[in-house]
């Protein structure tokens, strides 16, 4: 059960493992040399032997990843096992950047959230941005308990609604004095970094009067990333306005968050095809963002996309204390999805690492294995069967490969999983 791997962790500096190789047919890739003698430096830990997928630096080949401290030593050929104080056999595995989760809930306690640490990085995710689950009066608490006691490193989003996400609590959204752009933007910029963005919600099931608010939720979130000079994420399903009059107001590195959802107001017009306006969106720069979360991700619409070359810009899970244990799982199972949809897997994988890397600021570069960065390192297995997996409507596909985390490497530490 995916709930219930046993994850120990092992600072690096003790011992592991031993090692050797998997391959698998690429694109276009760029191999670094063989390990030379440059310096007399040992790393702390060497993954050895593995296929190394790094789409940001078009890598997809057996290296070795040797990491010194919290950094990525070298990426290389050969690299000396005499030279290493523990050594882990990646053989048969994948190795990647550290995945990037860019829409989760993990204000434990609060409403839906889980724990950072026992969902994302016990998965093989070693960041995420947290979706609005704190608003204004509460995103310093949110950082005090969540971000600053997780190894994960978790990104808070400020959502405009000052109790944050809205989940169960009807028309909470309807009283227009808990929605504070000048509020909402002070908090944002007083709490930078972690906090990344603001936050909106629009569905109309979460007013009493959808045709006349809908509209300024998102103007007033809009101007609270504007007052802080942050991305905006719009949550966009069940909206009451078109999407084209939505996307029209978002601006260049603002984040469509469900994008693939089977609403009445979705990416796709009545003949299945993605309206000339999401088109435009993406030409000026807006981001299309899985999110499956509890509704919305549509097989049938996914699919429908990716065959007309619309790809999303990252696949992420909205996971939440509702859904660790049925169809979203963790984000290895979504991006498995993805895999039985048809998507190449480096492809697949560049939308959990570096292009989800380059949405927001993070503070440190993210999504990538390149030497000299902070080592966020994730090892999978990608396992072959038949394997059904389900979408937010119910709708059933069969895949033939499913990534399952293996281990993690993630500020200076070394956690492995027991399966």
């Amino acid at each position: 059960m995916l709930t219930r791997r046993n994850f120990s962790k092992l600072v690096l500096g003790s011992s592991v493992l031993a090692s050797s190789g998997l391959d698998r047919a690429a694109g276009q890739t760029t191999v670094p040399p063989p390990w030379t003698e440059v310096n007399s430096q040992d790393c702390d830990l060497l993954i050895k032997g593995g296929t190394v997928i790094d789409p940001g630096q078009h890598l997809h080949a057996p290296l070795d990843v040797a990491v010194k401290g919290r950094k990525i030593m070298a990426v290389s050929k050969d690299f000396p096992e005499s030279r290493a104080r523990q050594i882990y056999s990646a053989k048969d595995k994948i190795v990647t950047p550290g995945w990037i989760d860019l829409h989760v809930h993990c204000f434990d306690g609060v409403l839906n959230g889980i724990n950072a640490d026992h969902y994302f990085l016990g998965r093989g995710v070693t960041a995420v941005v947290d979706a609005g689950s704190s608003g204004y009066p509460t995103v310093g608490q949110f950082i005090k308990s969540v971000v600053n006691t997780s190894t994960t490193r978790v990104y808070p989003l400020v959502h405009i609604t000052a109790l944050g996400v809205t989940v169960g609590i009807k028309n909470a959204e309807d009283n227009l004095d808990w929605l504070n752009p000048v509020l909402t933007a002070e908090a944002a910029e007083n709490n930078r970094p972690p906090v990344v963005g603001i936050k909106v919600h629009l569905d109309q099931r979460l007013s009493r009067h959808p045709q006349d608010l809908e509209m300024e939720f998102l103007n007033r979130a809009l101007a609270a990333a504007t007052a802080c000079k942050m991305p905006l994420m719009a949550h966009i399903s069940d909206t009451y306005n078109p999407l084209p009059e939505i996307l029209k107001k978002m601006r260049k590195g603002d984040v469509f968050t469900h994008c693939f959802n089977n609403f009445q107001n979705s990416l796709l017009d009545g003949n299945g095809k993605i309206l000339p306006e999401v088109r435009e969106a993406r030409a000026r720069g807006i981001w299309f963002d899985i999110a499956e979360g509890h509704f919305n991700l549509n097989f049938d619409v996914a699919e429908k996309c990716l065959q007309q070359d619309f790809l999303p810009d990252s696949i992420s899970s909205d996971l939440n204390d509702g859904l660790v244990n049925q169809h979203v799982y963790d984000l290895p199972t979504v991006v498995s999805k993805f895999l039985a949809l048809g998507m190449d897997l480096d492809k697949a994988i560049e939308r959990v690492t570096v292009k989800p890397a380059s949405v927001f600021d993070y503070g440190l570069e993210l999504g990538t294995l390149k030497e000299g960065t902070e080592a966020n390192v994730s090892i999978f297995e990608l396992r072959e069967g038949n394997f059904e997996y389900i979408d937010s409507s119910g709708g059933k596909r069969v895949g033939h490969e499913k990534l399952v985390n293996k281990a993690v490497v993630c500020r200076g530490q070394f956690f492995v999983n027991q399966t």
